[in-house]
Order: structure tokens, then C-alpha cells, then sequence
């Protein structure tokens, strides 16, 4: 089986690619900038020029394709290419994927979708779930929570930089995940007949709250973190008149999807299930808390290099 990753340069997009190859699949990403993504050729990838925002060019990247695993997304913010590329782009990429006979489309979605359609992203993908159900490709969809990676910026950098920590009011847990194991599933559900025209809520196995991951990254970096709370009211009220993601970057940045993370959800409960149908243990799943432990560590790892670096070069100054 070949297969066409969309967003190979992505978070998610680069494991998925990483994994595939690392399985034995013939994996060939569709990009627009081949430097950016040259560390995919190192590994292996074959590199074709697509654009989802050019509708023409996404065809020619379907020969000899039999699967595909859209992980692209675009921006909250990107107000100027959200329809041009999330919409327009995509029924292209169905549209294609459908003209060729493709045995396996996933896709990369969101949760909490019907919740939030008043959210351009969210109708968005909500509608691109419906076309491609339509379409009669052979699909499955993962609706994903938030990343491990996500977290860094948001709590761990911030606390390490003396910064203030954006949090809302709200106390909901949300089952975060790492990006590598998102993209087992999506790997193994190629190999898995029983996983074909279904829709996935992939989480971790723990839910976490804001307050348990500041306090988890102060015990880590030594340090004490500066949190501002936003009441979710105050987001929404804000929202009203500015656009829900264009009231500060900064701010936005880490809380544009903290309602619809917010939102209580009941697939971590069933994760012992979830984990049976892809036959993956529970114990494959990388914890938040080792996650954070071993960024902390090559992180002091990396300052002690560098005050090496800084003391050798004293002394050969001195010298």
C-alpha cells in the first residue's frame, strides 16, 4: 500500500510520515516548499509539489497512490486562506482521492465539531467529514484532542521564560496525547479492516486539567508560574465583537481552542476500548507526565553544552 500524507511537515504530519516509513510504506508527501520539507526526502519520503490552495495541482499527486492521511491544518487565524485551503482545498483532495479509487482515506479532524459550528474552522471540517462520507471512499476518521507538543508552548516555555500562563476559569480534563502515538493509530487502522468507515475520539488515557500541568512543570523547571486567569465568559463576550481568533496573537495563540477543548467528553472513558479495536497496550502510550520529564531533561541538558561551549571559549580567550 503507497501512500499520500497531507501536512508531512506538520506536528502530527512528520510522525505519521516517520511511522509509515519506518513500517515499510512507500510514503510520498505533497508540499509546497521542498526545503522546508527536505528533512522528509532524508528520511526517505518522495517529495511532490501540491497545493490545496491551487486545486489543479493536487491530481498529478495521486498516481500510484492507493491511501491517504490528510493531517493538514490550517491556522485558527488564518482567516485569508481558511476557506481557500480547508474547504476548497479539500473537497479537491476528495475529489481526486475518489477519481483514483483510493482503498483508504483518513482524515485528521477535530473534536467537539457540532458543538462549535458557529466556529469557521470547526463547520468547516464538520462539513469535510460529511463529504467525505459521501463520497463512498473507504474512510476513517480521527477526531483529536490537544497535543503533548502543543503544551510545551503553552505552560512549559512560559514558566522556563518567567512569562505570564494564560489559563480560563474552566476545570474540564482533556485527554491530551503525543503526536507519535496519534500517528500509530493512524498507521494501524491501515491494517485494520474493522476500523473502515469509522469515526475515532482519540485520546490519551488520563485527562488532565490546567492547574495539574502548571504544577506538573513547576516541580520540572524549578520555578513558580505566573498564571492570569480569562473567565471563558469574558472569551466568548470578547469573541462577539472581534472574531474568536483575532483578539490578541499571543492570547489566542493558547486559548483559541480552549472552549472546545472545555467541552466534557466521554471517550477517555472508553479508552480501554478504543486501544482494543487497534490491538495497542495501554502501556505504548507515552504519559504527559514522562513526556514533560524528558523535554526538561534534554532541555538541562542543552544548557549545560552550551555553558561548556561559553566557558571553553573563556578560556581559550584567556589563553
Amino acid at each position: 500500500m503507497s501512500l499520500l500524507v497531507i501536512g508531512g511537515t506538520g506536528t502530527l504530519g512528520r510522525q505519521i510520515v516517520l511511522q509509515a516509513l519506518t513500517k515499510g510504506y512507500p510514503v510520498r508527501c505533497l508540499v509546497r516548499n521542498f526545503r522546508r520539507a527536505n528533512f522528509l526526502k532524508e528520511w526517505g519520503a518522495e517529495l511532490v509539489y501540491g497545493d490545496l490552495s491551487i486545486p489543479e495541482t493536487i491530481p498529478p499527486c495521486f498516481q500510484g497512490i492507493t491511501a491517504v492521511i490528510d493531517a493538514s491544518a490550517s491556522r485558527p487565524s488564518d482567516t485569508d486562506n481558511l476557506k481557500t485551503v480547508d474547504w476548497d482545498g479539500k473537497l479537491a483532495l476528495i475529489k481526486a482521492a475518489k477519481a483514483v479509487n483510493i482503498k483508504r482515506f483518513i482524515f485528521c479532524s477535530t473534536q467537539n465539531l457540532e458543538q462549535f459550528s458557529n466556529i469557521p474552522l470547526m463547520e468547516m471540517k464538520q462539513g469535510i467529514e460529511i463529504e467525505l462520507k459521501k463520497s463512498n471512499i473507504p474512510y476513517t476518521i480521527f477526531r483529536l484532542s490537544g497535543f503533548y507538543q502543543g503544551l510545551i508552548e503553552q505552560y512549559a516555555i512560559p514558566i522556563l521564560e518567567n512569562l505570564p500562563i494564560w489559563v480560563t476559569n474552566e476545570n474540564t480534563c482533556v485527554s491530551y496525547m503525543d503526536t507519535q502515538d496519534i500517528a500509530k493509530f493512524c498507521i494501524r487502522s491501515l491494517q485494520l479492516p474493522k476500523t473502515v468507515n469509522e469515526t475515532f475520539f482519540l485520546g490519551g488515557p488520563k485527562g488532565w486539567v490546567s492547574s495539574e500541568i502548571i504544577s506538573l512543570c513547576e516541580q520540572l523547571a524549578g520555578q513558580t508560574a505566573k498564571v492570569k486567569q480569562v473567565p471563558v465568559f469574558i472569551l466568548k463576550l470578547v469573541s462577539q465583537f472581534f472574531g474568536f481568533f483575532e483578539w490578541g496573537q499571543n492570547i489566542s495563540d493558547r486559548l483559541a481552542f480552549a472552549e472546545i477543548l472545555n467541552v466534557e467528553n466521554n471517550f477517555s472513558k472508553s479508552t480501554s476500548d478504543l486501544y482494543a479495536t487497534f490491538k495497542i497496550d495501554s502501556s505504548e502510550i507515552v504519559q504527559l507526565d514522562d513526556y514533560f520529564l524528558e523535554y526538561f531533561i534534554r532541555l538541562l541538558k542543552r544548557l549545560r553544552d552550551i555553558n561548556f561551549e561559553d566557558v571553553q571559549k573563556q578560556k581559550n580567550l584567556v589563553i
